[in-house]
């Protein structure tokens, strides 16, 4: 079969205007929940989207580690290329992928950092091994063989075998603050239910109904 030819009907619910929140982070909540009871796979995985200086987009998988009605937040090595480009234009794109739940969710904002205290909060909540992993690895930089960076780790589990492993001072968090979101549910005949929540400074979170 022709992957032109591969389709399916989407049937698994509906989106309406009586089921949207007034602030858009209180059904995002709703959804988040939805898809961690229903045990789909990563259900906080999140494609992050940056632009370079040339204007060349760039997508990447990260874990959502918090939110509220100010943000999303995740954390990065500061030396990554998302992190680079975020220093040069903050503008990004986060995408929450729900496909067992027909489900998408489309956020569009601005990056910023977090203070020391927040990152470091949350490092030191993170297991040893992935604390040390941040430590080992120049995230986004060209290594000659998983076999140095093996080495790496190790080198940072010997150093820091017997004491409490410090916060890194190239690694920390972003919160993106959303000026946009979409919420999309599959409809049947490619009839999909779309509402997008827009803010402004004045009047707050309003929302229009989208064309599939």
């Amino acid at each position: 079969m022709s992957i032109a030819d591969m389709r399916r009907q989407y049937s698994m619910g509906r989106l309406t205007e009586e089921a949207l929140t007034q602030h858009p982070i209180d059904l995002f909540k709703q959804w988040l929940g939805e898809a961690i009871d229903a045990k789909i796979p990563d259900p906080t995985a999140m494609t992050v989207a940056t632009v370079d200086a040339s204007g060349q987009p760039s997508q990447r998988i990260v874990l959502l580690k918090d939110y509220d009605h100010d943000g999303f937040v995740f954390y990065t090595n500061l030396g990554s290329r998302k992190a680079k480009e975020l220093a040069e234009n903050p503008k990004i794109s986060l995408h929450f992928p729900w496909f067992f739940m027909e489900r998408q969710v489309r956020v569009c904002g601005v990056a910023e950092k977090l203070s020391v205290a927040q990152n470091a909060k949350y490092f030191l909540s993170r297991p040893k091994d992935s604390q040390l992993a941040a430590w080992a690895s120049q995230q986004s930089q060209p290594i000659s063989s998983r076999e140095l960076l093996m080495t790496q780790f190790k080198q940072m589990k010997d150093k820091f075998a017997n004491k409490d492993i410090p916060l890194p001072d190239f690694w920390g968090g972003f919160k993106v603050k959303p000026s946009q979101i979409e919420f999309w549910q599959g409809g049947e005949n490619r009839l999909h239910d779309r509402f997008e929540y827009r803010f402004d400074a004045e009047a707050g979170w309003s929302t229009q109904r989208l064309m599939p």
